[in-house]
């Protein structure tokens, strides 16, 4: 017997169906079918709304279904499913996306201060409000020396990456993501002058021509690393860990390696592409400054090295080791950080919130006196421009956006990345639903998006009465906590409101 009943209900209007079989042609999960009308196996819907968004006649609603289960708060509906699943499969529940637990968000108990009275900006989106921001290692010290009647700046200064909106898109792998869907992402980068991250995946061909806006990514597996792959892009980012799956490697399915994704792997067509928790030459510190100094002697000091961490309750500490390392930057992802296949008690029991991770390690750097010596950027969860810029405000950089900006180009959230069904084209590798994303038109929606964020962001630093976002950035004196216990308060570095 099979005690899991249907999560939703497709639900067609026959009065209204044309019979034109699109929703059946486009739903990646099969759960739709033609048998002289549409009719649906509701067990296979995962609520992707695909099919609702293309019917011409608007003939198709997704419902929860109605079906009660007794009311308990210890044993709620969640647990008793997967005891279910469990006791029918004996194996792990995978999940996709972020933490989905009702854990407090620390961005929405923060408000910004104004300055209504001494400094406001008359008009923030026609003065000059400078966004731009520069990854990498700044020096202790500047020395200006005078030539020839010229001031020249003597300091050797590392190599800085530029960005003009203090925003990447967050690493996302060839394999877990569509081709089509790198492209958008890679093309948008370019255009709104910021960066984008391949992800542990190795970099497609038809992307060499986005290297000034590349972050490449080198994960515990190394897939489709060499020479040339390091110096394909413009920073080259080490991955410990990631916010979603602390402590445990990445696993891409065997049926999502394609004959393209093999060629950028360098693995055999449909074999599983495992990357093992640690990196096969990373047990120590030390060991981490070999392999940052062995990537800058591959790329000529050229670019800047980036280590990405994921959000724990040593993260400051972990942080100072890396700055001290070598590393130019430090990719801070919080528990709510996305990605396209984990098991559902990692991303919902472990790591900590990018609030409380970031503030620690700003403060802890600071502390030190080694904050110039590393840029941070924060993810995790970013949903909008007022999360973007309270991060700036507790001691970000740039922030990185990974689930924001797929949402951006049609995903619904399904939480199904990892079955590689995706009916938006965005994870998956199957030719068929590839097609249904055009890269177009989804560059020009995460475009959009950067661009909204961007004037956001203006508007904000005006109302604080600054026209940088340099003077933004770890200035936590701009921020106030409501609804915060001492404690909270004294990590993230704010005061309460009213003082």
């Amino acid at each position: 017997m099979n005690y899991l009943m249907p999560e939703f209900l497709v639900q067609v209007d026959h009065e209204r169906c044309r019979r034109c079989k699109l929703c059946v042609n486009n739903c990646g999960f099969e759960a739709l079918d033609f048998k002289e009308r549409v009719v649906s196996d509701d067990s296979k819907c995962v609520a992707c709304h695909r099919c609702v968004l293309v019917c011409p006649e608007r003939a198709i609603n997704v419902v929860k279904n109605p079906v009660a289960f007794k009311e308990s708060y210890h044993w709620n509906v969640e647990h008793i499913k997967n005891i279910y699943k469990q006791a029918a499969t004996g194996g792990k529940l995978l999940t996709a996306t972020g933490n989905e637990k009702p854990y407090k968000s620390y961005f929405d108990h923060l408000v910004l201060d104004a300055c209504q009275v001494t400094n406001p900006s008359i008009d923030p989106l026609r003065e000059p409000m400078e966004l731009r921001t520069y990854l990498g290692s700044k020096p202790d010290k500047v020395e200006i020396v005078k030539e020839n009647g010229k001031y020249k700046l003597k300091t050797k200064m590392p190599p800085q990456v530029k960005l003009e909106t203090p925003i990447v898109f967050a690493a996302m792998s060839y394999g877990a993501i569509s081709l089509n869907a790198h492209k958008a992402l890679a093309a948008a980068a370019k255009e709104c002058g910021i960066l984008y991250n391949t992800g542990e995946g190795g970099l497609h061909r038809d992307l060499y021509e986005y290297a000034d806006h590349t972050i490449v990514q080198v994960a515990s597996g190394r897939f489709g690393i060499d020479r040339e792959y390091l110096n394909k892009g413009v920073m080259v980012e080490i991955k410990i860990g990631q916010g979603a799956k602390p402590g445990i490697g990445g696993h891409l399915p065997g049926e999502k390696v394609d004959e393209e994704v093999s060629q950028t792997r360098r693995i055999p067509v449909g074999s599983d592409a495992i990357s093992p928790a640690p990196h096969h030459d990373i047990y120590s510190i030390e060991d981490l400054s070999q392999l940052i100094y062995a990537i800058k002697e591959a790329t000529n000091y050229q670019k800047p090295v980036c280590v990405k961490i994921a959000a724990v309750h040593n993260v400051a500490a972990i942080a100072s080791g890396i700055a001290r390392a070598g590393a130019d930057v430090i990719y801070i992802d919080g528990f709510r950080g996305g990605t396209g296949a984990t098991p559902a008690t990692i991303r919902d029991h472990v790591g900590i919130p990018i609030e409380m991770a970031l503030a620690a390690v700003d403060d802890r750097l600071r502390s030190e006196g080694i904050r110039n010596r590393v840029s941070i950027i924060a993810s995790g969860g970013i949903r909008s421009s007022a999360d973007m810029i309270k991060a700036i405000a507790l001691g970000a950089d740039a922030v990185g956006i990974g689930t924001a900006a797929l949402i951006a180009i049609g995903c619904q959230m399904c939480q199904k990345c990892h079955t590689g069904r995706c009916s938006w084209g965005i994870a998956t590798q199957r030719p068929e639903r590839v097609r249904v994303l055009k890269p177009e038109k989804a560059k020009e929606q995460l475009v959009n998006l950067v661009r909204s964020w961007s004037l956001e962001l203006k508007e904000i630093l005006g109302a604080l009465g600054v026209n940088a976002v340099e003077s933004l950035r770890g200035s936590r004196e701009r921020l106030r906590g409501i609804g915060l216990n001492q404690i909270e308060l004294e990590i993230l570095g704010v005061k309460p409101v009213g003082r």
